[in-house]
């Protein structure tokens, strides 16, 4: 097990500054381009696979880190750079992280090599969770998924929403409902292969923030999977469908739902996208009330100034440690007895929206205007206590663990 540390060593340093240089010379100078058009930016994803950035070998490095801190770290300096574009890099990430969480080893092996493709093939994947009428409230969840036996395929049905990448994806990782009478227990993740009929883009979403970042419907019609696009495979779905009745009549404890297995998994990642967004924002506005002069002196002279800076630095240093902590706890195999994962998240997001909102008072009449980046990072920091489990989730998610009751 690897100890706790804020220092980081020699190659974790050389792989942040790498990630820092890439993001100021690279995300930087295409982030205003690519928020008016709201597209994804296929040039940039194209540049990040070229150097490495976007492959499956750099995410797995960083994911393996022994002292969990390579997924944040990462985060967090592309992030620095523009939130939309840096999802449009990342996002194919969370799909990942669903068939990590769920998968085998060789449903592994075989479909996160095809979400990223290659330099010269850029793909995307898409995680789709969100419906309609089923956004935190997952048990109201309708797509369904049906076991064919005679032919070892399942049929899925339904419309998902509010997914990244969705319908533009090579692999779309689908949760669904397989047996409605266990609620958020009956539920089980699905690999939708490149080109399967029945699935299609519904609406796609014009944003207040992140525009760079491709948001989507997903339709699908009567799509059939084979048998092995299961993740985790029949015979254990079929030993925790068991389970979670077993349970269900003994009023025992709750069973995961897949879904919930990728969001734990993932929001110290979130956190860490937060902490980056927050960070950037608040250099601008540094960097601006030490030169911005009003009666005669930098601003930065005026407590007013001052003291909000030192606010927006302490919050973002205090947001990183929580998402570090929880980063390091879930790498090391730490159960998160008091949510910590949760608690990154939330803190590590209401943080991002204060202090970019803090920089544009800082900016005043310029930080309004896009003529000035604290307005775009204003506008991306807002996706941050909504997507992968809004703030007030996270604090129903904390609030059940620390009392152990169903608070509702």
């Amino acid at each position: 097990m690897a100890e706790f540390t804020m220092e980081l060593n020699d190659e974790q340093r050389e792989v942040r500054d790498w990630l820092h240089g890439f993001a100021a010379d690279v995300i930087r100078p295409a982030a205003a381009e690519w928020d008016e058009r709201e597209e994804t930016p296929w040039p940039v994803i194209q540049e990040a696979a070229k150097v490495g950035i976007y492959s499956l070998d750099f995410y797995a490095q960083q994911y393996f880190d022994p002292t969990g801190l390579g997924i944040p770290m990462a985060m967090e300096e592309l992030f620095w750079g523009d939130a939309g574009i840096a999802l449009s890099i990342v996002g194919t990430g969370l799909a990942a992280v669903g068939v990590l969480a769920n998968g085998t080893e060789e449903q592994i092996g075989t479909w996160i090599p095809q979400m990223y493709g290659d330099a010269n093939d850029v793909k995307v994947a898409a995680f789709c969770s969100s419906e309609p009428d089923a956004g935190s409230d997952v048990a109201s969840m309708r797509t369904r998924a049906v076991y064919d036996e005679a032919k070892d395929e399942w049929v899925i049905n339904g419309t998902k929403t509010w997914a990244t990448n969705g319908g533009i994806a090579n692999v779309h990782v689908v949760v669904a409902v397989v047996d409605p009478e266990l609620g958020s227990k009956g539920h089980a993740s699905f690999i939708v292969p490149p080109d399967t009929p029945g699935l299609s883009q519904g609406q796609k979403f014009k944003k207040h923030g992140i525009r760079a970042s491709h948001t989507a419907e997903v339709i699908l019609d009567n799509v059939r999977v084979p048998g092995s696009c299961l993740l985790g495979g029949k015979e254990k779905l079929d030993e925790r469908l068991a389970r979670a009745r077993e349970k269900a009549k003994a009023g025992g404890e709750r069973v995961k739902n897949a879904a919930m297995a990728t969001f734990e998994a993932s929001r110290p990642a979130v956190g860490a996208m937060a902490v980056g967004t927050a960070r950037a924002a608040y250099e601008v506005a540094l960097d601006y009330a030490r030169t911005r002069e009003q009666f005669g002196r930098p601003i930065i002279d005026n407590q007013g100034v001052a003291f909000q800076l030192a606010d927006m630095r302490t919050q973002i240093d205090a947001a990183r440690l929580l998402v570090w902590r929880a980063s390091w706890m879930a790498i090391n195999g730490k159960p998160f007895t008091a949510a910590e994962g949760s608690m990154s998240k939330l803190f590590a997001s209401e943080t991002a929206k204060k202090v970019t909102a803090q920089a544009v008072q800082i900016l005043g009449g310029n930080g309004y205007t896009r003529e000035y980046p604290v307005e775009r990072m204003h506008r991306d920091s807002a996706i941050y206590t909504i997507f992968e489990g809004t703030s007030e989730i996270q604090r129903l998610v904390i609030a059940r663990t620390l009392s152990g009751m169903p608070i509702r």
